[in-house]
C-alpha cells in the first residue's frame, strides 16, 4: 500500500469513529466504556502492525452494533437470542447462534460491509 492510499483512509476512518462514538452515546451510553476500550486496543494494534486492519474491524463491528441498536425490535430480538445462547440447552444455543449469525449477516449486508 502506498502512503497516499493510507493517508486517504485515515481521515475517513477517524471521521467514522467520531460518528460512531456519537451514535453510541446517543443510543447506548452504557456501551461507551467498551467502545473506548476497544478503540484504544484497535488503535494500538494498528500502530504496532503499521496497518489499518484492526481499526477497520473495529469500525465495522461498531457500525453493525449501531445499526442493530437503532432498530428497537431488532435489538430486542438480538438480546433475546444472546440470552438464549447463554442460558439455553445445546439445541437452543445452536438455534440462537444461527439466529444471531443471520442478524449480523443482514446488518453487514445492509451496511455494505463484507460478511463476517
Amino acid at each position: 500500500m502506498n502512503g497516499r492510499r493510507a493517508e486517504g483512509r485515515l481521515p475517513h476512518s477517524f471521521g467514522r469513529v467520531t460518528a460512531l462514538r456519537q451514535a453510541v452515546a446517543q443510543i447506548a451510553p452504557a456501551a461507551l466504556p467498551s467502545f473506548t476500550q476497544e478503540l484504544d486496543r484497535a488503535a494500538d494494534q494498528s500502530r504496532q502492525a503499521s496497518g489499518l486492519s484492526p481499526l477497520q474491524r473495529f469500525i465495522a463491528q461498531w457500525a453493525v452494533y449501531v445499526h442493530i441498536q437503532r432498530q428497537p425490535n431488532l435489538a430486542k430480538e438480538f438480546r433475546h437470542w444472546e440470552d438464549t445462547a447463554e442460558t439455553g440447552d445445546g439445541t437452543q444455543a445452536r438455534r440462537a447462534a444461527s439466529a444471531i449469525g443471520k442478524i449480523l449477516d443482514d446488518a453487514h449486508a445492509a451496511l455494505g460491509l463484507p460478511l463476517r
